[in-house]
């Protein structure tokens, strides 16, 4: 890999986690957001990362892997690295508990009921409304226990997010270092998905300290771990990385983000009740890394 690709690799990296803060940050400012926007940028996000996936990764990764081992025994490595990379994600989605987990779906309205301070309710609903919004409405008199419920959630949901960021931080590293614009590709889709992630980072801390700085600040400390995740990964594989060896990492990235597009994008997108616009864009996400991919 060529070193020179060093800094641009931590900038992308370093980009698409600081989205997760400017999600945060952006819940404090705007009330009122539209669904159907939200649901076709997530699916935006999808497509571009399944594209890039199965046409680029993984493509790079098995005409690799056939020039060292032939065409069959290529394929085969390519095949097994691409669904170790989703085994790999699965698991670390799987050892959070479910209703902790924000990547789970599990409403169609978030509740975030603050009556610890200021005897708030913020409430961010996702129906079938032509907008989403917040709101918030005078409750009971303050409680300090519940507040310190809604602030460990804040906290927890920032730790798995991070945990989470790991990984997708070492595929744009990775990806960036072999080829800078795949790097950029990448960097742009997973950025989009870590807004909303940002969003459910902020609303409980918000609510539960009635600081925007914490509030935003655990948002953005949940990001870092994108750029952690790049450096140190590339550190640790930087010794032995011989093209087999990246081309095995470049399709295990491929697995890692088709995961995260089945199981995350389209299900969050699907959430706000706008089935069309996630499709459409899927298909929007696809067209556009199709001309990116065709131009450069």
């Amino acid at each position: 890999m060529l070193e020179g690709n060093f800094i641009i690799a931590l900038l992308l990296t370093l980009g698409a986690g600081i989205a997760t803060g400017i999600g945060g940050a952006i819940i404090m400012f705007v009330k009122r957001f539209n669904p159907k926007m939200l649901c076709a940028t997530l699916g935006f996000s999808a497509g571009v990362m399944i594209l890039i996936s199965l046409v680029e990764l993984f493509q790079e990764a098995r005409v690799s892997l056939a020039l060292e081992f032939g065409d069959k025994m290529g394929l085969f490595y390519t095949l097994l690295a691409f669904f170790a990379g989703m085994a790999i994600i699965a698991l670390i989605d799987n050892l959070v508990p479910k209703e902790s987990n924000p990547h789970e779906v599990n409403s169609m309205t978030i509740q975030v009921h603050d009556e610890a301070v200021g005897g708030r309710k913020a409430v961010l609903s996702f129906a079938d409304e032509e907008e989403v919004f917040v709101k918030e409405e005078h409750r009971t008199p303050p409680q300090e226990k519940k507040g310190g419920k809604l602030l460990r959630l804040g906290v927890f949901s920032a730790l798995v997010i991070a945990v989470h960021n790991f990984p997708e931080g070492l595929a744009t590293f990775i990806s960036a270092m072999e080829n800078a614009e795949l790097g950029a590709s990448i960097a742009f889709a997973i950025a989009l998905h870590n807004i909303p992630e940002g969003i459910a980072v902020a609303i409980p801390i918000y609510y539960a300290t009635q600081k925007r700085g914490k509030a935003v600040g655990m948002a953005t400390l949940s990001g870092i771990a994108e750029p952690l995740g790049g450096v140190v990964g590339y550190l640790i594989l930087r010794s032995v990385l011989t093209p087999s060896l990246l081309a095995c990492v470049l399709a295990v990235v491929a697995g890692i983000m088709v995961y995260i597009s089945l199981d995350e994008l389209l299900p969050t997108a699907e959430s706000y009740g706008q089935h069309h616009y996630a499709i459409g864009g899927v298909i929007s996400g696809m067209v556009f890394m199709s001309f990116g991919l065709l131009l450069f």
